[in-house]
């Protein structure tokens, strides 16, 4: 039963994201008179040309296309890889990039005019780039994107390496350190060394594999912790957990032992049934956006990138589970969590669009479809398609 729902679903969600998603953000989500991506459409499918644009949405849809690019889903994505890359040279490049250790730096973002409004260098930025440069290396073949990672990386390790393990938040300072941007770190780490087999990536998705062991993970709680302070001792007022995030580090956690042979089960399991456990909403199977460390809610509202993650990370435990009731079960979760998408959150105006966020009562709060969570919708999308072709 569950094999046939989610061979339906993964094959709706295929097609939404190819005939429907790709070819939206390509044409009306896709500045081509300035050769950026724009930041948001909004309920009728209109861009948002007034609102200021985040470069790391360049970052991620550059590798959105470049994904496309290598699955042959969209003609024009090695097209829109190359404008993204030359409006970043002509636009957003950092006042420091003429010095050669920092010439791959981009600012934080721009006006809507494409003038500069915030300068800083952002982890959580670069962690995006260098996972564009692995897919635009993987892709294309493009040597300079490899190049380019390993200067990020490089700049990233000179100016930007915190005390006791990781990365500081940026070139800025900053009250509390967080897991997030190690956990793209993790993510880019990894495609880079899938991408170019060089073992020194894997290495550096092993040192933060061990921060989320020693201080991500609560063995308590199984819980993912998301703020620290500077030593990594975790804050106590306004600390937070994420169901959404514990999914995505379930998927994540799997990755890493299949390329390091590291056993990882004992953490993705508790990761993965605490999530479900206290993070979704029974009656809709929809996630909650936070709760506290004592588990209780404390943001009813849902977005839908935490979606996408419980849809990764069910394929990824199903993948792991050599039990037909086990994997069955979690095959089923992911049919679910596919189906939510287009009962809940995928525009009936347009095609290829969606919304961002429900209320506690899963009523729409936010009608505009951020370019920023394609990214996650696509990775959704190719895991399930590659899930289901490794069961034929």
């Amino acid at each position: 039963m569950s094999v046939h729902a989610l061979s339906q679903a993964t094959e709706r969600l295929a097609d939404w994201m190819v005939r429907q998603a790709l070819p939206l953000w390509s044409s009306q989500g896709f500045d081509q008179l300035h050769g950026s991506a724009f930041e948001q459409l909004d309920a009728s499918g209109a861009p948002d040309a007034q609102c200021p644009k985040r470069i790391r949405v360049q970052y991620r849809q550059s590798f959105v296309f470049s994904v496309a690019a290598n699955r042959g889903w969209l003609a024009e994505a090695g097209v829109r890889v190359g404008q993204i890359q030359r409006w970043l040279d002509a636009k957003a490049r950092h006042p420091n990039a003429q010095h050669a250790d920092a010439m791959d730096l981009y600012v934080h973002q721009l006006t809507a005019e494409d003038q500069p409004l915030d300068n800083r260098l952002d982890t959580y930025d670069l962690a995006f780039y260098l996972l564009a440069c692995a897919w635009r290396y993987r892709a294309f073949g493009d040597s300079q994107a490899l190049a380019r990672a390993n200067r990020i990386q490089r700049y990233l390790d000179t100016h930007i390496k915190g005390d006791f393990g990781g990365w500081r938040e940026g070139d800025y300072p900053a009250k509390v350190r967080r897991q997030n941007p190690h956990m793209h770190l993790f993510e880019a780490y990894m495609a880079l060394f899938q991408a170019s087999a060089d073992s020194r990536w894997l290495a550096r998705a092993g040192s933060i594999f061990t921060l989320f062991e020693t201080r991500f993970y609560d063995p308590e709680k199984h819980f993912l912790l998301e703020y620290f302070h500077p030593d990594w001792r975790p804050v106590a007022e306004g600390q937070a957990v994420e169901p959404g995030h514990m999914l995505e580090w379930v998927w994540l956690l799997h990755q890493y032992g299949q390329l390091s042979g590291t056993p990882v089960t004992h953490y993705t399991r508790s990761l993965y049934r605490t999530a479900l456990e206290l993070g979704q909403e029974k009656h809709s199977g929809l996630l909650f956006d936070e709760l506290d460390t004592n588990g209780k809610v404390q943001k009813a509202s849902k977005r839908l990138w935490p979606m996408t993650e419980l849809i990764k990370a069910s394929l990824a435990e199903a993948a792991s589970h050599s039990d037909a009731s086990s994997k069955a079960a979690a095959e089923l979760v992911a049919a679910n969590a596919i189906s939510a998408l287009f009962e809940f959150y995928f525009s009936t105006r347009v095609d290829g669009s969606y919304c961002d966020q429900l209320d506690a009562n899963n009523q729409v709060i936010n009608t505009k479809a951020p370019a920023s969570t394609l990214y996650h919708l696509l990775v959704a999308a190719t895991e399930a398609i590659d899930y289901q072709d490794q069961q034929r």
